[in-house]
């Protein structure tokens, strides 16, 4: 059985090198010192069509049927872009799979009709508001609440860690609220379209994050926020149900991220370890040094086949539970490997891994949060346990 990717594949992961290598990499560096959101190369990202992979042509997107391996194309994106910049490749997953995926999956025609174009052209952005300061791993403790008031959702609470909520282009986020309580007790969750500029609704100051300088996050607040109760996505209740496979997609992303972020560790460590010199030979002659460069090399072949398996399986329409399953095993392996790899990379630069005009420093900084964005380590080896029939709590 294989998974090499299609000679197409191929050469749609050169234009994305390309762009990569020509927009991003050489002005990574000070975007991540000075804390800087790239509006411009946001939507240069769109223009190339990279937010429209998974959609259809209808909304201005690439139209790519599941054989066709659009979301196979969707991970190669953020692949490269991560492999130069973990900060922009966070952006692109999240305008994907947090931003437009809710809607385009669950959105009515109207919504789609009015919210998709500009979204899968990168003109605007969208967020995807879960994450509580009570309610993270446990998203069914979500405080936020949405109650319908003569034919309005009137929405109060808070959200944060927040991706794309706050940027100049941002046109909306997607909120999950209780909207009531179900029979049995347990809250009745639904997810709120809640437009940037609605008053009551207030993207708060950036984050100081450890990592992803350049990347936009930001805590949300919403007092006595009103919109339509047309703004209701999807089924009312359901709101629990949609996270749930929007993150499903989401881990595979993040694994195609941490694939990017392998690739740079590996491609740093061979140039350093061929050109910097002890005793008057390459420290790559040395088998301390040596082997850890191949340990990277197993990693990155290991994480990018368990990445691109579940993407596979999502192109090809996998059984849910399998899909899921593989989502989780590529997540786990990949994120933990994406974090191991930046400290061998920092160890095999030494003293200048340390120093933050080498590139290891940020990649080092950037790969924590792979293990904990859209479901921590400890949620995927739950999940994965309970895949194999084991009830864990």
């Amino acid at each position: 059985m294989s998974f090499e990717l299609s000679a197409e594949h191929e050469t749609f992961r050169k234009s994305v090198r390309e762009f990569a290598e020509g927009e991003i990499a050489p002005h990574a560096a000070q975007w991540d010192r000075e804390h800087h959101f790239p509006t411009d190369v946001v939507q240069k990202m769109g223009g190339l069509g990279l937010m429209g992979l998974t959609a259809p042509e209808e909304f201005g997107g690439a139209g790519l049927s599941g054989e066709e391996g659009g979301f196979t194309s969707l991970c190669i994106a953020i692949e490269e872009i991560g492999r130069v910049d973990q900060s922009m490749g966070i952006t692109l997953e999240a305008a994907v799979g947090l931003g437009i995926n809710p809607i385009l999956t669950f959105g009515t025609d109207e919504q789609k009709q009015q919210l998709l174009p500009d979204l899968v052209a990168g003109r605007t952005l969208a967020g995807f508001g879960l994450t509580e300061p009570g309610a993270g791993s446990d998203a069914g403790a979500t405080k936020t609440k949405a109650e319908l008031v003569d034919g309005e959702w009137v929405v109060n609470g808070s959200k944060q860690f927040i991706t794309n909520s706050g940027s100049d282009i941002t046109s909306l986020v997607t909120v999950t609220a209780r909207t009531g309580t179900r029979d049995s007790g347990k809250a009745e969750i639904s997810t709120i379209i809640v437009p940037s500029g609605t008053p009551g609704f207030t993207a708060e100051k950036a984050y100081d994050k450890l990592g992803w300088h350049a990347s936009d996050t930001h805590p949300l607040s919403f007092e006595g926020v009103r919109v339509p109760e047309a703004n209701l996505l999807g089924t009312r209740g359901k709101g629990f149900a949609q996270f749930l496979a929007t993150l499903d997609d989401g881990r595979v992303a993040i694994a195609a991220l941490a694939v990017g972020c392998i690739q740079a560790c590996l491609d740093m460590s061979l140039q350093y370890a061929g050109e910097r010199t002890t005793f008057g030979v390459p420290i790559g002659s040395k088998q301390g040094v040596a082997f850890q460069i191949a340990d990277l090399e197993v990693m990155l072949e290991a994480s990018r086949l368990l990445t691109y398996k579940a993407a596979a399986m999502k192109d090809n329409g996998a059984p849910m539970q399998q899909f899921k399953q593989a989502a989780a095993v590529a997540k786990l392996y990949a994120t933990e490997s994406a974090v191991t790899a930046t400290r061998i990379a920092t160890q095999v630069f030494g003293g200048y891994g340390f120093m933050e005009e080498y590139p290891v420093a940020r990649f080092y900084r950037d790969a924590k949060v792979l293990e904990i964005g859209e479901g921590t380590s400890e949620v995927q080896r739950m999940l994965i346990a309970r895949g194999k029939g084991l009830p864990v709590e």
